[in-house]
């Protein structure tokens, strides 16, 4: 899966001119201005009006972040190719894991959380590690069935504390660490290691 960017493609050069950074600036009604990293690229989203400098301002004084973050998606994609793309064959065989694991890890935790949920659905996703909509269904990304156990817990008490807080307030991690106190190290292990998964699904 690839991404189609639609916005247009810059270039900032540093400030000693030795360096250049490439972007896709893409502008639009919100209001603040954030940055990404999608498939090797970064993405720059900004308000409609907002002026040029103002946006290379914001890259220039968060350019070491930015700079770690392409690094870590280098050395993630790096890592993926040494493991290997997945096969259908894989996929499929890891989907079908994931509807028996995954669910009984959603059986088990959803009487401790005190609620009940709709379908569950194993998918293959570069955005996401799972969702829960307002009806109750249970979407998984496969790729957590290459992750240790103790992460797809994490995952599944994250979704299923959804069905009493729908938004990420305090009041929600609140009840997500009550339930499972080990969330934050597995959360710790996704952002160090999901860039490496998520490059493993064929484009």
């Amino acid at each position: 899966m690839t991404y189609n960017i639609s916005g247009s493609r810059r270039r900032l050069t540093s400030r000693d001119g030795r360096t250049d950074l490439v972007y896709y600036l893409i502008r639009s009604s919100r209001r603040t201005l954030a940055a990404e990293v999608r498939d090797g690229e970064l993405i720059v989203r900004a308000p409609l009006r907002l002026p040029l400098g103002d946006v290379e301002r914001f890259l220039t004084e968060h350019r070491r972040r930015i700079d770690s973050l392409l690094r870590k998606e280098t050395e993630a994609r790096q890592a993926a190719e040494a493991a290997g793309v997945l096969t259908e064959t894989e996929l499929k065989t890891l989907t079908a894991l994931g509807r028996t694991d995954l669910a009984g890890r959603v059986q088990h935790f959803a009487p401790l959380i005190g609620v009940d949920y709709g379908r569950i659905t194993i998918r293959r996703q570069k955005t996401r590690w799972g969702s829960c909509s307002r009806e109750g269904n249970l979407n998984f990304n496969v790729l957590l069935m290459l992750a240790p156990p103790a992460v797809r817990d994490a995952i599944v008490v994250h979704e299923l504390c959804h069905r009493k807080e729908m938004n990420h307030s305090d009041r929600f991690y609140a009840l997500v660490r009550c339930v499972y106190p080990a969330y934050d190290e597995a959360h710790r292990w996704l952002r160090e290691h999901g860039r490496e998964l998520l490059a493993r699904l064929p484009a």
